[in-house]
């Protein structure tokens, strides 16, 4: 794979993609709904391929393959765990979706807000979802980063990946807000998928087949199919990994805010099926590609150049192999594009709206899109220092994140929850998890991974039942989900005819 063939797949990608994203704007968003909701009314097919996409980014097939040739097969454990928590879209997935078309929530911390009758608690979820989602968008510019410097033997350096994957970030999100992210999102979904199964079984039939591959593992790597296997993958460990990834889809706000996109439960239930058929397909292909990379290159200096290593090799044509690079550059640029407009609407509709009341919805559009730059660069700051391990600081950050879980948990199940629960369950919790990652991530011999969930449920029930909950809006909050959740769909013989009085202006 040659640095001008790869330079020359960057540049038609690029075309496509930026044909695609201004083809998908649908005048000026004036609105905070339009720009970063896409006004709601995104439909399940686009909604599941972009949700695939920005979930499955430099995660998957950099980092959980190099998760998969560190660890072994307790990687494969390790992201089951995360699927088994994308049961929680089913059952909080409507509740958001219901609340978030009642009374017109942007972003989970105004939910949050609204719910607890608090805007300090808006501000403080916006808050700490920057500190801690900041980060993980660097660990995506890290990704591109590691790829393309593997893929090209040092020609293309870490750096350039990084800042190029930054430019084209912020360009998407600019061009049509979260739009023309989903419509990008779908073709990079597509082309991922495609290409890195077609790439996975070459490289296994390069390797001898799957008996073969299996058989190499087991003679010469004992170690990565059994668990512990190489020590990585001790319970302790796999507890402080799994935990926060199993409430992902929750407590990750670029995630949850998706939820209030679909146009209906039936988009709904659409996007889930198809990422759910999306990811295990995509899981099994990235471990896959771990397995193979450690049986090929054993001992490579660093575990998350495994796909790079497996991209330049004899085994991937060269042409199939810059279509997966591609795809997981797109893809991480995907989920860099959604934290950055889901971070900068946060910004804009909590923290400045709240500091500068009466703020027209003009004027909180405006401060977002500024404050999209900003974030990309303090990503690519933290990026540049490169840490090791992408699938490992991807779940550091979401340690920090599951400090809001039990605030959302409470938000539409107890009535009890309080303002003060939620405030000193948030900040509490992302000091105390940051604190044990400042001192080598243990505490009484547990990982931040695992004292989040405790340490936030523990403050949010505490602090609730020493505190008087705000009634009117619980009350509200709850018969909002029941009078949207119970609204009978239209059908063809409800519409009314043309002449009828539903047609008039008044």
């Amino acid at each position: 794979m040659t640095e001008s063939l790869i330079w020359w797949s960057i540049i038609i990608y690029l075309l496509i993609a930026v044909g695609i994203a201004i083809l998908s704007r649908q005048g000026t968003s004036e609105s905070m709904s339009g720009y970063f909701l896409g006004n709601r009314q995104m439909n399940g097919f686009v909604s599941a391929l972009s949700y695939s996409a920005t979930t499955y980014s430099a995660f998957m097939m950099v980092g959980l393959a190099g998760l998969t040739y560190a660890g072994g097969v307790g990687a494969l454990g390790f992201e089951i765990i995360y699927f088994a928590g994308v049961s929680l879209v089913a059952i909080f997935g409507p509740k958001f979706w219901a609340v978030g078309k009642k009374f017109n929530f942007v972003t989970p911390s105004e939910m949050l807000g609204h719910r607890y009758n608090s805007q300090k608690v808006a501000m403080a979820v916006s808050i700490a979802s920057c500190i801690f989602l900041i980060p993980y968008a660097a660990v995506q510019l890290a990704g591109v980063g590691y790829l393309l410097q593997g893929t090209t033997n040092g020609a293309i350096p870490f750096t350039t990946g990084v800042v190029l994957a930054t430019a084209i970030a912020i360009f998407f999100s600019y061009v049509a807000g979260i739009r023309s992210v989903m419509w990008t999102d779908s073709l990079q979904a597509i082309m991922m998928i495609i290409a890195s199964t077609l790439v996975a079984f070459l490289v296994i039939q390069g390797l001898g087949g799957f008996g073969a591959l299996f058989d190499t593992l087991a003679t010469e790597h004992p170690q990565s199919l059994t668990v512990p296997g190489s020590g990585l993958f001790g319970f302790i460990t796999f507890l402080g990994l799994t935990i926060p990834w199993f409430f992902f889809s929750l407590s990750n706000p670029q995630v949850s805010q998706r939820l209030f996109m679909p146009a209906s439960l039936r988009s709904m239930r659409q996007m889930l099926i198809g990422f759910l058929v999306f990811g295990f397909i995509y899981t099994l292909v990235s471990v896959l590609w771990g397995f193979s990379a450690l049986a090929a290159f054993p001992g490579l200096e660093s575990a998350d150049l495994a796909t790079p290593s497996l991209l330049g090799s004899e085994f991937v044509p060269p042409i199939l192999g810059v279509i997966v690079m591609i795809g997981i550059m797109a893809a991480a640029v995907s989920t860099i594009d959604s934290i950055m407009l889901t971070l900068s609407s946060m910004l804009a509709r909590d923290v400045y709206a709240n500091v500068r009341p009466g703020a027209s919805e003009k004027r909180q559009l405006l401060v977002g899109k500024i404050v999209i730059p900003a974030i990309a660069l303090m990503a690519l700051g933290f990026a540049e220092l490169e840490l090791d391990l992408i699938a490992v600081l991807s779940v550091a950050a979401s340690s920090g994140l599951v400090a809001m879980v039990p605030a959302i948990i409470g938000a539409f199940y107890w009535k009890r929850g309080t303002a003060a629960g939620a405030l000193v369950s948030v900040i509490g919790t992302g000091a105390f998890v940051m604190f044990l990652y400042a001192t080598g991530n243990s505490f009484l011999g547990l990982p931040a991974g695992i004292w989040g969930i405790i340490v936030s449920s523990l403050l949010f029930v505490g602090v609730s039942l020493a505190t008087q909950p705000h009634r009117p809006t619980a009350d509200e909050f709850m018969q909002a989900i029941t009078d949207e959740l119970g609204k009978k769909p239209k059908t063809a013989t409800d519409r009314p005819s043309p002449g009828t009085t539903a047609y008039s202006k008044n």
